[in-house]
């Protein structure tokens, strides 16, 4: 069955997800699908891509490198919570390079990293995407890591504890 807008606004299961995966595998144009579906104003249409796109392999995703900003843009710019969640999760499986930092970017992290209203996966993948990008400059790690002290900790899931512990030790890479 071919992959349209209507089957990914009604794809609602896991096993959904792993069947429009295994549809672009087999098609091999992951870059073309993202384009076609992940930015789609259905946040169910989107939805079901990026999670189908979470599937992939780090190599395949790869080929997402060259729409990297327009993720980041998704991330930050959607309302719904689970398109934001699944963006970033194939943002952090992407290359993050000093030459292409973005600073708003990494305030957006920053911001949702500690936000005690956000849901934990989106908390860790901020804390994690901005562990990423502050590795590039001293200065910003110690800005992390004055961040992540000053969290009130007993506000947090411990999924998020565990990870701004692993961070503050140093044995998170």
């Amino acid at each position: 069955m071919a992959i349209t807008s209507e089957r990914l606004r009604q794809t609602f299961s896991e096993g959904g997800a792993q069947e429009i995966y295994q549809e672009v595998r087999a098609e091999g144009d992951f870059l073309d699908f993202a384009r076609r579906y992940a930015f789609d104003s259905d946040y169910r249409v989107a939805r079901s891509a990026l999670w189908g796109l979470t599937k992939a392999t780090n190599e395949e995703l790869s080929a997402l490198q060259v729409i990297q900003n327009e993720l980041i843009d998704l991330a930050m710019q959607t309302e719904n919570s689970s398109v934001r969640r699944l963006t970033l999760n194939i943002i952090e499986r992407l290359t993050l390079e000093e030459d292409n930092l973005r600073t708003d970017f990494l305030d957006f992290c920053f911001e949702h990293m500690v936000s005690v209203e956000e849901f934990p996966g989106i908390q860790t993948l901020c804390m994690k995407l901005a562990y990423r990008m502050c590795t590039f400059y001293l200065e910003l790690m110690d800005e992390l890591k004055r961040t992540l002290e000053a969290m009130e900790i007993d506000y947090y899931k411990p999924a998020v504890k565990c990870l701004r512990k692993r961070i503050l030790s140093g044995k998170f890479r």
